[in-house]
Order: structure tokens, then C-alpha cells, then sequence
């Protein structure tokens, strides 16, 4: 494996998607580290480092991770891509140009940077409507 930390996310996007329980991968300091911060902001229930036996006789057990996945009460996922979520996100870009507010939005969809792009698409076509 070359990147495990595209692994890592890669299983759980995978394990999410299948609407799993939980999910297990290699462990590691890092991924141990990554795990508590998805933890902390409220992505994941838990997790917690499990012994596996040894594949082969001779050889030493390996430690596993063990990610509990986290659910809102409808079982729906904790973030969705824009698209297949039901957010009016037209409707609040256009409320906010009419209120002449500005600030910034944040993106925390799991495709961030296609949803940041779409939203900024989106808003700047209804600014440029309104000016007009």
C-alpha cells in the first residue's frame, strides 16, 4: 500500500456507502491520531485498537483498527455531496444577495472541493442576475 491515509478515508467512504457499523483497517499512530479528531468533531461514534491473529502460523498478530461509524436518527450519513442532499442552496444565495450579506460559506461536504466549486458557480450566476 502505498498511501494509507487514502486508504484509511477510502474504507470508510466505502464502509459508509454500504451503510456498515463499523469498519476495520491496519492501525497506526497517524491513523489513531486522525481517528480521534473524527471522533471529536462528531464524524465517527468511537474507535478503539483490536488485536487480529496471526494470518499464517509462525507469524505475529497484527493490531487493527476498529472505526464505529456514526448515523444521523434516520440513518442518514453525517454529510452529504451537495447534489444528492436537500438543500436549497439556490434559494439561500439568493436570500443572501438580497440582504446584501456577505461573509463566507464553508463546505464540509465529502466532495469538497466539486461542491465549493459548485456553490461558487451557483451564487456568482444569481449575483450577476440580480446586478443586471
Amino acid at each position: 500500500m502505498t498511501d494509507p491515509i487514502a486508504d484509511m478515508l477510502t474504507r470508510i467512504r466505502n464502509a459508509v456507502t454500504a451503510r456498515h457499523a463499523r469498519v476495520e483497517m491496519p492501525a497506526s499512530k497517524l491513523k489513531s491520531e486522525i481517528a480521534k479528531i473524527l471522533q471529536d468533531e462528531g464524524y465517527i461514534a468511537g474507535f478503539k485498537m483490536v488485536e487480529t491473529p496471526a494470518e499464517r502460523q509462525g507469524k505475529a498478530a497484527r493490531q487493527q483498527m476498529r472505526m464505529f461509524l456514526k448515523y444521523g436518527p434516520g440513518g442518514e450519513k453525517k454529510h452529504l455531496p451537495l447534489k444528492e442532499s436537500d438543500l436549497k442552496y439556490r434559494d439561500l444565495f439568493r436570500a443572501l444577495i438580497d440582504f446584501g450579506a456577505s461573509g463566507r460559506i464553508l463546505c464540509e461536504s465529502p466532495l469538497m472541493e466539486e461542491d465549493a466549486l459548485l456553490m461558487q458557480k451557483a451564487y456568482r450566476q444569481l449575483a450577476r442576475k440580480r446586478s443586471a
